[in-house]
Formats: C-alpha cells, structure tokens, sequence
C-alpha cells in the first residue's frame, strides 16, 4: 500500500528519476564500432578489387577464363593437363583466334592468374561480409535500424559478382575482342555505389547517435544541395572513365587540350547506326570524358569557393580536401592521355578516382552532420 503524504510536505523534497546519461544511445547502439571496423576491412578489400579489376583490364586478363563457376571455380588448375585443357577452353573464343593465336601455355598462365586472383578477392568479399552478417545478427549486436543496411551490401556484391559473368560473357561472343563497353560500366558503377554506401555507413558510425541527432540540426542546406549534385558529375564522370576503358579510347589521341589538331575528333559520328558512336566510337568516347572533366572541375571549383564562406572549419577543410584531389586526378588524366595510357599511370588514375569519390561523399556528410566546434576556435 502506498504511503500517506503529508499535506504539509515539501513537493521538492521526493527523489526525482533521472535518467543514466547515454541511455538511448545504449539502447539503440549494439556493436556500433565492432560493425564500423567490418564496413572499413569491406571498404579496403573492394577498393583492392577495383585496383586489381582495373589491372586485370589494362592487362587484357579478364577472358581468359571462359566458365563461372562461382564455388568450383575457386580451385585454380593443380595439373598439366587441368592447365591444357582451361588453354584450350580459351582458344575458343574470338581474343584468342583474332588477337592472341600463337600465344604460349606460359604466356596464358599470366594472364590467367590475373582473372583467377580477381574473382577470388570478389569471393573473399563475399565471404567476409557473410561471416560478418551473421556473426553480428547471431550475437543481436545489431544497433537498431542497421540490419538491412547491412544485408543490402552484401546483396549489392552478390548482385556484383553476376553483373561480372555477365560483363565477361559478352566478351566470349562471335567477332568480340573485349568486353562490351556499357556493361563494363555498368559493372564499375556498382562497385562505386557499394563503396559509396560503405564509406557513408561507417561515417555515420563513427559518431553517436545522439549527436548525429543533434548535429543535423545544424545542417549546412546549402553546401549538401551543391555536394549533391557534385556526387551526380562525378559518377558520371566514373561511368564515362569505364566507357574509355572498355575500348581502349585512351590510348588514341595523345595531344592536349586539342584532339588530332581539334576541339573535336575526327569522325565523332561515322558508326552506324549513330547511337552507337557514344559507346564505341573512342574519339567521342574519349571526348565525352573530356568534357565532362571539364565540367565537373568548374562546378567543383565553384563548390569549393562556396565552402570556403562556411563558419564551420571541419566543412571548410574538407571541401578544401575535394578540390585538391580533383586538380590532382585532372593532372592524373591529363598525363594518362599524353602518354596513351601506360598501365601504371591509369590505374593511379583509377584509384584517384575512388579517393575523390570518397572525399566527396565526406565532404557531404560533414555538411549533412556538422561537427560542433568551439566559437572561440
């Protein structure tokens, strides 16, 4: 039974409840850094698979092997005759009739090893983010709202591993000596989305939810409309890049800023039907990526001044970050061009690619969620 009050009693005198400090950020939070450490190991090893993916390319490796096998697969050949027979498999198709007749067992065990160690890294991915999953999921360590998350990266690199087969097969095709330009592109652009998405996952678990809360409040409107629209450019940017890789369009055209003595290449639009000059045509491909450099370099510059007016330091010194990797990728481009394309200086170009991008999504972030900071400094 509860006790009588004392109609004389001091209201202030009851014990108040207060609550524990961080109480809802402990409610929701489970492995919040255990799951940030698992995104960034994902992040690195698609990063490598992308460096790798562009090697494998610039090597033209990525036929030589002619099945997906997706388990079996992993075995690499253990005997002369497994090596003889994945060599004659390959002898089938077109690159080896059209381009590579002649070519030694030796020659194709290189080549082959290139393809193998791709899609093996693509398979510890996978198993890296399965063992993870269901690590974290079997544990109920998942912070609240987190759980599709992250089953939607590891559905992101299932669904990249069968746009891969379905890159390399129209490879494989009568008359073909490469891998079809657009699904290149298409397979490229996942991989970014996948970085994308992890990098901005582990961002926002870097930080506590409360002050996430907190922090968007403050929100800089101006600067994530413009990052926006900059993360827009830059991927298309990217997907143009894969189109210049998936024909070789880089190594035509040596001179800069003109091309073969123009502002236009010769011929942009002798293909037919026309449609098709913008993905196989390497003169407009190659300028097509031009221009839209040209233009993603202008509007960063423009975003760049803009931020410099933020009152925010952490918002300033990243947009700074952003604008100093897109001079530094622009030069990357430039010299990839003048030299046709050397392995080593277009797969530093690649791989500056992806640090823009992550710069950017950073940038975007930190307008999205400004870290709070003294007015003194």
């Amino acid at each position: 039974m509860a006790t009588k009050r004392s109609i004389f009693e001091e209201v202030g005198d009851t014990p108040k409840q207060v609550a524990a400090p961080g109480a809802i950020d402990r409610a929701v939070s489970g492995a919040r850094r255990a799951i940030r450490v698992w995104f960034l190991v994902l992040f690195a090893l698609v990063v490598v698979m992308i460096a790798v993916g562009g090697l494998t390319r610039l090597t033209d490796s990525g036929l030589s092997i002619t099945e997906w096998k997706p388990v079996t697969g992993a075995v690499p050949p253990m005997s002369e005759a497994a090596w003889l027979a994945e060599f004659e498999k390959y002898k089938e198709i077109p690159e080896y009739q059209l381009q590579n007749k002649g070519m030694s067992l030796s020659e194709f065990k290189s080549i082959y090893w290139w393809e193998w160690g791709h899609r093996q890294l693509g398979r510890l991915i996978g198993l890296v983010w399965a063992v993870g999953f269901v690590a974290f999921v079997a544990l109920r360590k998942v912070p609240t709202g987190w759980t599709g998350r992250m089953f939607a990266v590891g559905a992101l690199i299932g669904l990249q591993g069968a746009i891969g087969w379905w890159m390399v097969s129209s490879g494989l095709g009568e008359g073909m000596l490469d891998v079809a330009s657009y699904r290149l592109a298409t397979h490229l652009g996942l991989a970014f989305v996948i970085v994308g998405m992890i990098i901005v996952y582990a961002l926002h678990l870097g930080r506590t939810q409360a002050d996430l809360l907190q922090a968007r409040r403050n929100a800089d409107h101006k600067m994530l409309r413009l990052s926006t629209v900059l993360i827009v450019l830059a991927f298309v940017q990217i997907l143009l890049g894969a189109l210049v890789a998936g024909i070789d369009a880089g190594r035509g055209y040596p001179d800069w800023p003109l091309m073969a003595g123009g502002f236009l290449p010769p011929h942009p639009l002798d293909i037919e039907p026309m449609w098709r000059n913008f993905f196989e045509n390497d003169g407009l491909v190659q300028f097509m990526h031009r221009m839209a450099g040209y233009t993603l370099f202008a509007y960063g510059l423009f975003v760049f001044l803009r931020a410099r007016k933020s009152a925010n330091r952490k918002i300033k010194a990243a947009y700074h970050g952003v604008f100093g990797m897109m001079f530094l990728q622009m030069v990357l481009g430039i010299f990839t061009v003048i030299y046709s394309a050397p392995w080593h200086i277009a797969i530093v170009h690649q791989i500056g690619a992806v640090a823009l991008w992550v710069l950017i999504l950073r940038a975007r972030f930190l307008s999205q969620y400004p870290v709070s900071q003294s007015v003194r400094g």
